[in-house]
């Protein structure tokens, strides 16, 4: 009965926390068109910081709980989860993707230097504060490459309302509430069934805060905002990187297991190499998405043994 309590517990507050992330990003994107801002620097700013903010709560509240392993298992699991999974799904559905904008200027080598730059300073099993600061600085970067000079004069802006600020607040507030039950869950379900706290946030917790990609992303291809769909896969993992971890390391110390340096996060740098491959040619192809959709399978029935 109390596994049952806490599996429940586990299943309302991350409904909680994505039902909350899920209309903190509908009304933030609104606000983004109202000013100009174009559908890619959307995908790759709003919508992405928006879908990422599950991992940056659940993180947030590990850390001041004393569960930092939790974090990496988050950050390091979503990563792999949005480039196979999300991106795998979203290239099926949509059967091919074309991107317009070229994201090899300046957004891939940011995410490619991200995992690069992680696997190389978690090496002694931790992430200093000082590099922790380096990946905020990169963040800032990131920022102002994507928003400097790429407003949006073609779309149609809606008009943003007071009311559409209101929400975005209290969906914050809701965002921080599924986050910290969501994560007392998993530290009293870890206990109970004596599975380590990190394979159930590298697995459970990383598929479960990548549904908002999921989501967004084929809804995006469904509706031929292609830009949307691969912007958002791209900006969630740079900012679960540089963001999550970063901002993160602010309230504590983030320490990460050998299972995490040896296999985990270089599995991590290898999505993110394939990804960056088969964006190269600026389309993706279905078989390209199946590829994806493999690698994750493999991905998880490795965590499973």
């Amino acid at each position: 009965m109390e596994l049952a309590g806490y599996v429940l517990m586990f299943v309302v507050a991350l409904f909680v926390l994505l039902k909350s992330s899920d209309f903190f990003v509908e009304k933030a994107e609104k606000i983004g068109l109202s000013f100009g801002i174009s559908p890619f620097v959307i995908g790759v700013t709003i919508v992405a910081f928006g879908t990422s903010l599950p991992e940056l709560a659940t993180s947030i509240v590990s850390v001041l709980s004393g569960n930092s392993e939790i974090v990496g298992g988050t950050v390091v699991g979503s990563n792999i989860t949005n480039i196979l999974l999300v991106l795998g799904i979203t290239v099926v559905v949509g059967r091919e993707i074309i991107m317009q904008h070229d994201v090899m200027d300046a957004d891939m080598p940011l995410l490619l230097i991200s995992a690069v730059l992680l696997y190389f300073m978690i090496q002694d099993g931790s992430l200093s504060l000082l590099e922790a600061i380096l990946f905020l600085v990169a963040l800032v970067f990131f920022l102002i490459n994507s928003l400097g000079g790429n407003k949006d004069e073609e779309t149609e802006r809606p008009k943003s309302k007071w009311a559409d600020f209101l929400i975005l607040v209290l969906a914050g507030v809701g965002v921080s509430l599924g986050a910290t039950y969501t994560v007392k869950a998993i530290e009293s379900l870890s206990l109970i069934a004596g599975v380590p706290k990190e394979v159930i946030s590298l697995s459970i917790l990383a598929l479960g805060t990548s549904l908002p990609e999921v989501v967004v992303s084929v809804a995006a291809v469904r509706k031929g905002k292609q830009a949307i769909a691969v912007g958002n896969v791209l900006g969630s993992n740079i900012f679960n990187t540089y963001a999550v971890l970063g901002i993160a390391r602010l309230f504590g110390d983030l320490k990460f297991s050998q299972d995490m340096v040896d296999f985990n996060i270089p599995y991590m740098v290898g999505a993110t190499v394939i990804f960056t491959l088969v964006c190269l040619s600026r389309r993706i192809n279905r078989w390209e998405g199946g590829m994806l959709l493999i690698m994750y399978i493999y991905y998880i029935s490795t965590l499973i043994q």
